[in-house]
């Protein structure tokens, strides 16, 4: 209930505080957006099935492992986006408008490219059907999404009162959320990266793959869109991902503490790479 909570809070700071102005930026490049959220929702799943079907090292990771990495391919988003886009000097109104349209998009990727994970791996356990996957993206994210926006449109002095505290609870609720969840399976954390040392290579692996694709996403534009689309496709959803998790792999111990294996791998990897993506020459715009 407090990973939908956070989910819910986040996305429905996210709607309230998008403007007009930004989501008419979506007549100005529809092109990248359309291109950028193909890579987010289906490439990056695309990759990391291809990772774990392909390499013949592969075979010697644990479920637990194979399924955190699914997981965290299947669910783009990420709640820090927009924050992380502001501090590396990245664009704010693209990543928001990006971290909308991955949620919308996500209802339909989501289910499908589960589905072709468990088609491609013949298993069970991976049970996220995609009627129950449509739900729950609708109500943790698009629903608080639309809701947002709704009130940013009718109630005006609202939005301008609990804009920012409701962005600073939201981001606290996900500090919150990520902090239980090493708290609770710190003990276990040590001992499943001494277990899983090929999982990390796997997930840093995936992760620098998907900063190249952000990167080659926009090989014309100027470096904070180059920034922005590399977050966006590198950083995935982890409360999403920690959600699905609990509702469908109760049975399987320390797919939880891979999650937050993956998102730690995550944020090592990408603030070297994000840095010297930000120094490379501007070019010209798309």
């Amino acid at each position: 209930m407090f990973v939908a909570l956070t989910l819910f809070t986040i996305m429905f700071a996210l709607g309230l505080g998008l403007r007009s102005d930004a989501i008419a930026g979506l007549r100005q490049k529809p092109f990248l957006i359309a291109r950028v959220l193909v890579g987010s929702c289906l490439l990056v799943p695309l990759l990391a099935l291809l990772l774990l079907l392909m390499l013949p090292l592969s075979a010697s990771l644990s479920g637990t492992a194979r399924l955190a990495i699914a997981l965290m391919a299947l669910c783009p988003s990420a709640p820090m986006i927009l924050r992380k886009a502001g501090k590396k000097g990245g664009d704010t109104e693209l990543a928001a408008l990006l971290q909308v349209g991955a949620a919308l998009v996500a209802i339909v990727s989501i289910p499908f490219m589960a589905d072709v994970f468990r088609a491609a791996f013949g298993v069970q356990n991976w049970d996220i059907g995609p009627k129950e996957v449509a739900l729950q993206v609708g109500r943790t994210q698009v629903l608080p999404l639309l809701l947002g926006l709704l009130v940013r449109r009718w109630l005006p002095g609202l939005t301008k009162t609990v804009e920012v505290p409701l962005n600073k609870l939201a981001n606290g609720l996900l500090l919150v959320l990520i902090g239980g969840v090493v708290v609770t399976t710190g003990p276990l954390l040590i001992p499943f990266v001494g277990a899983n040392w090929l999982a990390l290579g796997f997930m840093g692996v995936l992760v620098l793959l998907c900063l190249g694709v952000g990167y080659l996403m926009t090989p014309t534009s100027a470096s904070h869109e180059r920034l922005t689309v590399s977050l966006v496709t590198s950083m995935r959803n982890p409360g999403l991902a920690l959600l699905f998790a609990s509702t469908y792999a109760r049975d399987l111990a320390g797919v939880k503490i891979a999650v937050v294996a993956y998102l730690v791998v995550t944020v090592l990897l990408s603030i070297p790479v994000l840095k010297l993506i930000g120094r490379s020459p501007t070019l010209a715009s798309a």
